[in-house]
């Protein structure tokens, strides 16, 4: 039986080394001309190091299970490519998905992250944002640096999946924003809009390391679809995982044991929970809840009675099911394009443990 945990564990030393030939825990005169060229005056190394890498590194030894760029090495293993040819390509998903925590924190009025305060409150919001934003484009250097080990046209598609998933990511924040935002205009979203913006938000990062996985692997056109849409799945089954555990986590006796514990209630956001619920609730129980969302309150009490609305109309084990279909129809697809192999059956091991797990 595959650990899938210990194997995840078991990347992370490869990646975060690949992470720090871009992002140094403290940058020299060598690494800034590396990343951005020679200086026309001088480069300032401290303020660099303190406005880039020390928040990057600050928030990437707090966890984070590094999840897309595992997914990234699978499937080039998988698919029998080259892994020391594309190896610097993992911190491409890697350090995007940081920069949108940094913003959407931000975005979010998050106080923690991580079990810690959230980066703009130890920084300040201006170091935390442009920090964000850096982590969305300095992958692009890993692109321009692979000039030479694969042809024009590969690169070129490469860049291309780049472009139109870091367009497609903002799209499914916009979504997010704006339905927790205005709830009184969010009353129209259905559970395909739900799942279009998990797509977006969170499945765009995991297509994205799929589709790059394969391309750079010498996939044909039809696998690196078909494994971007699995990955994609992945994303949405995670974020939905995601939104239970952020309802679920609590002890036996009741007790928040997360800080983290029903803030998509106090945000006020549209999960497929509660989507679910505002279309099969009473007319008295669906009030309620949008009461409550409307308040972004932090009320634990109040928390609770929504929650106990979802658990009414089984809300929560809806989600649960939907996510295990999700997967279980993706894999079909990508079953039939991927040759037998241990690989394989880590990839299968690994989409079953995202769904599955509880933290």
């Amino acid at each position: 039986m595959i650990d899938i945990i210990r194997e995840l564990e078991s990347k992370k030393p490869e990646i975060d080394s690949t992470i720090k030939k871009y992002v140094p825990e403290e940058f020299d005169e060598e690494v800034l001309k590396f990343l951005a060229g020679e200086p026309r005056y001088s480069y300032h190394t401290k303020a660099v190091t303190k406005a880039v890498a020390e928040p990057t590194w600050e928030f990437l030894k707090r966890g984070g299970k590094r999840w897309r760029p595992a997914l990234f090495l699978m499937l080039v293993e998988a698919l029998g490519g080259d892994k020391e040819k594309v190896k610097d390509f993992v911190l491409v998903p890697e350090l995007v998905h940081n920069g949108t925590l940094f913003v959407d924190d931000i975005e979010d009025g998050s106080d923690t992250r991580r079990g810690r305060p959230a980066s703009h409150l130890i920084y300040g919001v201006d170091i935390a944002l442009n920090c964000g934003n850096t982590l969305y484009y300095l992958p692009l250097k890993v692109f321009m640096n692979s000039r030479g080990k694969f042809d024009d046209k590969t690169l070129l598609e490469a860049y291309n999946i780049y472009a139109q998933e870091m367009i497609n990511i903002s799209f499914g924040q916009a979504m997010d924003i704006y339905w927790h935002k205005h709830p009184d205009n969010a009353r129209d979203v259905t559970e395909e809009h739900y799942l279009q913006m998990c797509a977006y938000k969170t499945g765009t990062l995991a297509r994205m390391s799929a589709k790059l996985a394969a391309l750079l692997s010498g996939a044909s056109e039809d696998v690196i679809e078909k494994v971007g849409k699995f990955a994609e799945t992945i994303g949405v089954a995670f974020q939905i995982q995601d939104d239970i555990l952020n309802l679920t986590a609590i002890s036996g006796k009741g007790q928040f044991v997360k800080e983290y514990i029903g803030s998509d209630i106090t945000e006020g956001k549209r999960t497929l929970m509660v989507v679910h619920a505002l279309n099969n609730a009473s007319e008295e129980d669906k009030k309620r809840l949008e009461e409550i969302l409307a308040m972004h309150t932090k009320d634990k009490e109040l928390i609770r009675e929504a929650i106990s609305i979802l658990e009414k109309y089984g809300s929560i084990e809806y989600a649960r099911k939907k996510a295990r279909q999700l997967m279980e129809e993706a894999w079909k697809e990508v079953d039939e394009v991927l040759p037998p192999s241990e690989a394989k059956e880590k990839l299968r091991a690994f989409a079953q443990y995202l769904i599955e797990r509880d933290v």
